[in-house]
Formats: C-alpha cells, sequence, structure tokens
C-alpha cells in the first residue's frame, strides 16, 4: 500500500461515526478540481513516489484507538488501484473497526469482490458528471471506458450495502442540463450530496469556481425527480 497520511480524528467523513481517515497515493483520473493534487501519480503530475506511511504504523495507530474510533475511512487518490488493498482491510478488519471505502468508481470488479467478501461497510463513489461530459470533467482521454463506472452505479444502487453517490460541483464544468443527466444517471439513488468546490491552491488546475448557495440549490432541484434524497453538503 502507498499511504501517504492520516486525520487521526475525523466526525465528518463517515457518516454517524467516530473515525480516521487514511490517503492512499495513486489515482488513475485527472480531476482538474481535484484538492489531493499531491496524492495523484503519473508521468504528467509529479506526486509521491514512496508510501508516507507503512501498514505497520497505521495498525499500531489503530491498535491504541480501540475503543475511541468506530470506523476507518480509506480515501485517495484511488484506492482500488492497490493489489494489497484486501490483505490490509482484513487486518483493519481484525481489529474491530468498520470500514468506509471512497472511490471513483472505475474499478468495479474490486469494488464489489471487496464488499462481497464482508470488507467493506460503506461506500462513497463520486461522480463526476452526466456520461456526456464525464470524461472531460475527469480529466480523461475520449476513449476511455466508462462501463466500469456504470457497472458501479448499478451494482450500489441494488443496496448491496450503504451508500452515498457525491458530486463536486464546479461552476466550468456543469451546467443545469448536466444536472439533469447526472439525475438520469443514478435515478433512484438512496443518497446523493452535490458539494459546493471550494478554490484552494492544492487543486490541480487552479482558477476554478464553485456555485452559491441559491445556485446550488436550483441544481439540486434539477435533480430531485430523479433522486428524490439529493441533498447539498458544505454549502
Amino acid at each position: 500500500m502507498n499511504i501517504q497520511g492520516i486525520q487521526k480524528l475525523t466526525l465528518l467523513d463517515y457518516p454517524g461515526k467516530v473515525a480516521c481517515t487514511i490517503f492512499t497515493g495513486g489515482c488513475n483520473f485527472r480531476c482538474p478540481f481535484c484538492h489531493n493534487r499531491d496524492l495523484v501519480l503519473g508521468p504528467d503530475m509529479p506526486g509521491p513516489d514512496a508510501p508516507g506511511l507503512t501498514e505497520e504504523e497505521i495498525l499500531a495507530f489503530l491498535a491504541k484507538r480501540k475503543g475511541i474510533l468506530d470506523g476507518v475511512c480509506i480515501t485517495g487518490g484511488e484506492p482500488l488501484l492497490w493489489p494489497d488493498l484486501k490483505d490490509f482491510l482484513i487486518q483493519i478488519r481484525s481489529l474491530g473497526y468498520l470500514v468506509k471505502l471512497d472511490t471513483n468508481g472505475s474499478l468495479s470488479d474490486r469494488l464489489a469482490a471487496l464488499a462481497e467478501e464482508g470488507l467493506i461497510d460503506y461506500v462513497a463513489m463520486d461522480i463526476k458528471n452526466g456520461q456526456e461530459r464525464y470524461r472531460e470533467t475527469a480529466g480523461l482521454p475520449e476513449d476511455f471506458d466508462l462501463a466500469p463506472i456504470l457497472d458501479s452505479v448499478s451494482w450500489l444502487i441494488k443496496g448491496r450495502l450503504p451508500y452515498e453517490f457525491r458530486t463536486t460541483v464546479v461552476r466550468e464544468f456543469h451546467r443545469p442540463e448536466d444536472m439533469v443527466s447526472i439525475g438520469r444517471l443514478i435515478q433512484g439513488a438512496a443518497q446523493y450530496f452535490l458539494q459546493g468546490f471550494i478554490a484552494s491552491d492544492t487543486v490541480i488546475c487552479p482558477g476554478l469556481h464553485g456555485l452559491s448557495a441559491e445556485e446550488m440549490e436550483e441544481y439540486r432541484q434539477l435533480v430531485l425527480p430523479y433522486v428524490p434524497a439529493a441533498k447539498l453538503r458544505g454549502v
């Protein structure tokens, strides 16, 4: 595992739980609005090439926090890129923790396999945009196959385990018609959050903008006919 950091306490990342958040390095997406620029690896994006923390350090920390923390959030980057994630989750599980996984949904087979083995309790999947603009919004080539993403959406909507979909709304990438397209993509979802984008100096592409609270509510209204559970977050 390429582990680049840990937030030792969070009351926000895992709904209803006291948790810590572990950050893995590496991602197969290049979302221009990503706040975790330093976690993205690749020849076109300098990033960490060696683990910042070892699995042993993380597990020792978790052993000491038993009875204090309820769960562990695994985020990135894209955690499912790492073949040894399964073994890491088994060790976290052995300490009695719940596990929440953040993912972009592009590795649907790995997501389903880990969940079906009982190693994940909650999934948060990013929905970058409607299908028409998905590749553009995620910084992907035009020939990138969206099928695994659609498979992940379909699998989660079946309700195999608790989940949420979420979209970070960016003025330069999301138009009203895109929100309708997203609504159709995740129609019937149990939970969906529209998150406000906040500019920072850690994003991959500076100069992007969020929407006002009023505009965000207008976007939520466009999604509601398809996803009655749609809510705003961070607005």
